[in-house]
């Protein structure tokens, strides 16, 4: 005789995958809710398959995309990719996927979408009569050194663009992949044109394996900080989102092996869940850390005025009260014990005066091979 079954409280994590689940995008019009019935017995049922990730070529309208956000050290950002594989479950980006009628879970690290005219549409503007030079970070929705990139070499297209018009330009990413483009990125940042910033969101593999499922491994992303710093690119780290009660504890240590691995800037924000980010992160955060979910959970609200979010411009990086305060000051102690709070306000430190139109503007964008890699499938 089978033993009683036993319920199963949501989702079963996909191995490689952030999200647990495909929460529906706050567009949709139909409402769907897990339920479990009471039959479901653990190792009885079909395996859970792997999810197999999708590129799709997309010709983008336009590249640039301008901010006026109080709180963002730049005005404008590039990003080649939509949706990001990396599969960060905190990602800010991840109810953007909503506007494609798609899913900000497990959609938007498997459904991604590659802006094969981007460096076409960025010549295109620097070109432009009015155009007046402001640096451009690249990777700040979703990663520009993605898997993806590897075949795709988007983003070292644009870097080649931004050579060509010495354009300034700082770079974020969790990818060692940046590795391969300090042929381009080290002449510009040796003429003050280009910076480079790596998210260190903990050192302990184990949290990153299921926080940042397919970014590169903490102690790879040391290497790579190294690397670029002995090619004379100037590296911050972005210790960010901190988790309370998660990556909270390393905060010293994080910024001890940043250093150690020739950083000289550091900035941070606290972990912020707009729209269906919160419901993502709270399945995460039962589904590997149950012990500590509530306490996480209460911990964040004590930092967003009793909210799960506040989007207010001078709280949303930071939080604010007694917990915000202490994780401030942590932060600013360290960085200043460490002399690592010498290259502030990294994007605004570029130079913008070398700049020079490009020499080749294309008369047409790019159009894809066929009729079917320009319609976005939405099923």
């Amino acid at each position: 005789m089978l033993p009683f079954p036993q319920r199963v409280n949501g989702p079963v994590p996909l191995k490689g995958r952030g999200a647990v689940a495909n929460v529906q995008g706050r567009y949709e019009v139909h409402a769907r809710e897990h339920f479990d019935d009471g039959w479901t017995v653990p190792g009885l049922g079909p395996e859970a398959k792997a999810l197999k990730t999708v590129i799709t070529d997309e010709i983008a309208k336009t590249i640039l995309t301008r901010n006026s956000s109080p709180d963002i050290p730049f005005n404008v950002s590039l990003n080649p990719y939509r949706g990001c594989e990396h599969g960060c479950i905190y990602c800010f980006a991840r109810p953007t996927h909503a506007y494609l009628g798609l899913s900000p879970g497990l959609d938007f690290e498997s459904r991604i979408f590659a802006k094969v005219n981007a460096a076409e549409l960025l010549r295109r503007e620097l070109a432009r009569p009015g155009y007046v030079p402001e640096n451009i970070a690249i990777g700040v929705n979703t990663d520009a050194y993605q898997p993806c990139e590897r075949e795709r070499r988007l983003t070292r297209e644009v870097l080649e663009v931004l050579a060509e018009c010495r354009h300034p330009y700082g770079l974020i990413t969790k990818s060692a992949l940046i590795e391969r483009d300090i042929d381009l990125i080290a002449p510009m940042a040796e003429q003050g044109l280009a910076g480079a910033a790596i998210t260190l969101t903990t050192l302990d593999g184990e949290i990153a394996r299921t926080l940042e499922p397919r970014a590169a491994a903490p102690a790879r992303r040391l290497r790579a900080i190294r690397t670029l710093t002995e090619a004379g690119i100037p590296v911050s780290v972005s210790v960010a989102p901190i988790i309370p009660f998660v990556t909270e504890p390393e905060i010293e240590r994080i910024l001890e092996a940043a250093k150690d691995a020739g950083a000289v800037g550091a900035h941070y924000t606290v972990l912020r869940m707009p729209w269906e980010v919160n419901p993502l992160f709270q399945q995460w955060l039962h589904a590997h850390f149950p012990d500590r979910a509530q306490r996480v959970m209460n911990r964040i609200r004590d930092m967003r005025g009793g909210k799960d979010y506040d989007s207010d411009f001078s709280k949303r990086m930071t939080g604010e009260g007694i917990w915000a305060d202490l994780i401030r000051q942590r932060f600013t102690k360290a960085v200043k014990r460490l002399g690592m709070d010498g290259y502030m306000g990294r994007f605004h430190k570029l130079d913008g005066s070398q700049f020079r139109r490009p020499l080749v503007v294309p008369k047409t964008v790019v159009k894809p091979a066929s009729t079917a890699a320009a319609q976005m499938d939405l099923f």
